[in-house]
């Protein structure tokens, strides 16, 4: 127990108490815990609240049943049951120990003791609970290292990678969000990493991309990736990834308001086969391949808006401007979203029955080109000669 408190609006949210009373009314505990707390002590947005319980699920479903709550057995051989109370989904998992672990998955038992739910955790500062008041519940010293920024493995950095190699990615991926760029990485944890990191080939491709994706999306991934290619982790994942300009397309985009995107940050890194590597959408691997494709392109930003419509070209233009190392336009946003716009004023029907078939799509290509190179100014009348 500490003497920190968290005092945010969700806490005292009817819904989430009541949930909480379903439990402790009758004689069990309940915790909030992980992101919910971690991120209500620094400032970060809340999303999903977990919450931890002595109780066995089979008494969790009960006990929400009896109070007029839904419950679904999401994750019964773990632990956890989602109590649905208003139309709100609350995680409810009952304290957890590891009792063996292969690196991928892990067989576990119901703890009798908060202690050891905490420790089967990956990181400190996700080892944080929080009582129904607010009042915080502190057992491996996870919030002084939280409010210093500091990602640390709990306990030995080297059993923990072994119970679950993903924590490897787990690890940049809560450093870019959460950690000191200032104070860097945690020394023990780049030696564990860099000794274990084969252990990345044991992972399914799902769940590297999911990891990489939100490592991506952090405000600023650039020293996590770094540490990534030093420690042997990148080429684990894509043997052809070059971090090099992330860091300049990073500040590019800071300069002109542009939010993250890990797709234009994935296009930048370069390498090919991201689909298959890290089973990404189809929505988002269609993206990136158009982002790819026009790595090195000497187009206009006007020129790409009308191509690619006004986001992907922004994006291809940031890209570019990275590789290069040179700024992008100033107006270069207003530019793709103008080109976007742009129509080409003359059809098919206007060059018929000149022309026909191949030859026919040829000539409208190239009025394309001539339109498109005069900035979009040649009018109709002009591309056609005619007075």
């Amino acid at each position: 127990m500490t003497d920190a408190r968290i005092t945010e609006t969700w806490l005292y949210d009817p819904v989430a108490q009541s949930v909480c009373a379903m439990l402790t009314s009758a004689g069990y505990q309940a915790h909030f815990v992980g992101g919910c707390v971690r991120n209500a002590l620094i400032g970060a947005p809340v999303t999903d609240l977990d919450i931890s319980t002595n109780a066995h699920p089979e008494t969790v479903s009960k006990l929400a049943r009896k109070a007029g709550f839904h419950a679904v057995p999401t994750g019964i051989d773990h632990g956890t049951v989602t109590v649905v109370a208003d139309g709100h989904p609350f995680e409810v998992t009952t304290w957890r120990k590891d009792v063996e672990t292969d690196g991928r998955r892990a067989v576990v038992a119901f703890a009798d003791r908060l202690e050891d739910d905490a420790r089967r955790r990956d990181f400190t500062m996700n080892a944080l609970y929080a009582a129904p008041d607010g009042q915080i519940i502190d057992p491996l010293g996870g919030l002084q290292d939280l409010l210093a920024r500091k990602v640390r493995f709990i306990d030995d950095a080297h059993d923990r990678i072994r119970e679950d190699y993903l924590r490897i990615l787990r690890f940049f991926r809560f450093y870019a969000w959460y950690g000191d760029a200032d104070a860097g990485l945690d020394p023990d944890a780049l030696t564990a990493i860099s000794e274990l990191s084969e252990g990345i080939d044991t992972l399914s491709r799902e769940r590297v991309g999911s990891e990489v994706v939100k490592l991506l999306a952090a405000p600023d991934p650039a020293p996590s990736v770094a540490a990534m290619a030093a420690s042997g982790v990148l080429a684990r994942i894509m043997p052809d990834l070059n971090p090099k300009a992330l860091p300049i397309l990073v500040h590019f985009e800071q300069d002109r308001g542009v939010a993250p995107d890990a797709m234009r940050r994935l296009a930048v890194l370069g390498g090919c086969d991201h689909k298959d590597a890290l089973r990404l959408s189809n929505l988002d691997a269609r993206r990136l391949d158009t982002l790819l494709e026009h790595r090195g392109s000497t187009e206009k930003p006007a020129a790409l808006g009308y191509r690619l419509g006004a986001d992907v070209a922004r994006d291809a233009v940031l890209v570019n401007a990275a590789l290069m190392e040179t700024p992008p336009p100033d107006d270069f946003i207003d530019a793709c979203s103008a080109g976007s716009h742009a129509v080409l004023p003359v059809t098919a029907n206007d060059l018929m029955p000149r022309f026909q078939g191949a030859e026919l799509g040829a000539r409208l290509k190239a009025l394309e080109t001539e339109w498109i190179d005069s900035g979009f100014k040649l009018t109709r009348e002009q591309l056609l000669g005619l007075p």
